[in-house]
């Protein structure tokens, strides 16, 4: 049976309605059908899009930098969701250069397909490491040290909602005519938790993520002292309910072309929301961390020193490429603005280098 009958089969089962976020967990979790977990090839020019540590080593450098302040207290590293393993490579690669490679480097890794690759890589380009990392399928009881989430947050299944009849229904999935179509149906949650502007118009469609707010929360329980990073592609709260942002942030990605269609390629696109950062905020504070920091990507590599690898490059060409390289995590045009940092602090006394240039925390809270 294929994840497109599936899906049905539960649409069907649940009287022809199920929630968007099921729907997308189902698209991209389903085990060995799910685009996480099918085995297919993601990341890179060869995927489906590209992400920052597949742009440039200089992108786990960086982290690498601001992970080098924290592992002076605390020598443990935790990654979720790492893709093909190239940050975990950039970070460790970079670690091992100045000496200072964590005891262990965790990762949180679901998917056994990505596991597999992870490991292969690893193998491949920093054999010497490998027995520093540990794989994990769920949070650790305890830790202290350095939790890493790039580009995880956009991809936890979320909630979208409608303003209909003066307030917000819940957008679902349902079968009509043999086809997967939006639904509708009463919202059980409360939105007071998500400041969500009474000014927005009939017809206004945005996405509530309450699995991202219980991340925050189970994170915070895990973490005996430490610091926490979330970088990805999102916006604070003003923005994200900017009027004109009438369809809300869902985006499909297939072959580095986006598309606004989860009904197609079901299993073979990947399905995406923006990050409201201000709600990350919200669930912070409510879980106990101290809210450190929040910055567009570009200063934060900034901050961190990104300009200083192109300067004390001696080969040319590697220059040539460095200089390219930067300008696409950095340029508002590329990477640079639409891609934010939001970092948190438990039981962790110093300030981050990462925020030397830039800190608009103001802008969440």
């Amino acid at each position: 049976m294929n994840l497109d009958e599936i899906i049905r089969n539960k649409i069907t089962e649940n009287n022809n309605f199920i929630g968007f976020d099921e729907f997308m967990s189902m698209a991209l979790y389903y085990p060995g059908k799910g685009y996480y977990s099918n085995g297919s090839k993601k990341f890179g020019r060869d995927g489906d899009f590209i992400t920052a540590p597949e742009t440039s080593d200089l992108f786990g450098f960086c982290i690498a930098k601001q992970c080098k302040q924290i592992l002076d207290s605390f020598p443990y590293i935790l990654e979720f969701g790492a893709g093909n393993g190239t940050l975990a490579c950039q970070i460790l690669f970079y670690l091992a250069k100045h000496n200072q490679l964590p005891k262990y480097y965790y990762i949180v890794e679901l998917s056994a397909d990505l596991k597999d690759r992870q490991r292969k890589l690893i193998e491949k380009v920093l054999p010497e490491v490998l027995d520093r990392i540990i794989w994990l399928n769920e949070l650790p009881n305890e830790f202290e040290g350095v939790v890493i989430a790039n580009e995880v947050i956009d991809a936890i299944p979320a909630k979208r909602i409608k303003k209909m009849g003066g307030k917000f229904q819940e957008q679902g999935v349902c079968i009509k005519d043999d086809s997967l179509e939006y639904a509708f149906s009463s919202l059980n949650i409360n939105l007071d938790d998500y400041s969500i502007p009474d000014s927005l118009e009939e017809g206004y469609t945005t996405e509530v993520n309450i699995q991202a707010r219980g991340w925050i929360h189970s994170v915070y329980s895990m973490m005996k002292r430490g610091v926490v990073l979330i970088i990805d592609y999102g916006m604070d709260r003003d923005t994200f309910y900017h009027p004109q942002r009438v369809e809300g942030t869902l985006r499909c990605y297939s072959q580095h072309k986006a598309t606004e269609n989860p009904f197609e390629n079901i299993g073979t696109q990947d399905i995406t929301t923006s990050v409201n950062f201000s709600d990350l905020a919200d669930a912070s504070k409510e879980a106990g961390f101290n809210i450190e920091g929040y910055c567009t990507q570009a200063m934060f590599l900034i901050s961190l020193g990104i300009q200083e690898f192109l300067s004390e490059e001696k080969d040319s060409d590697q220059k040539i490429s460095y200089a390219q390289e930067i300008k696409q995590l950095i340029l508002p045009s590329a990477m640079g603005e639409s891609f934010k940092v939001l970092a948190l602090k438990k039981d962790f006394h110093g300030a981050l280098v990462c925020f030397k240039e830039q800190n608009l925390i103001d802008k969440i809270l």
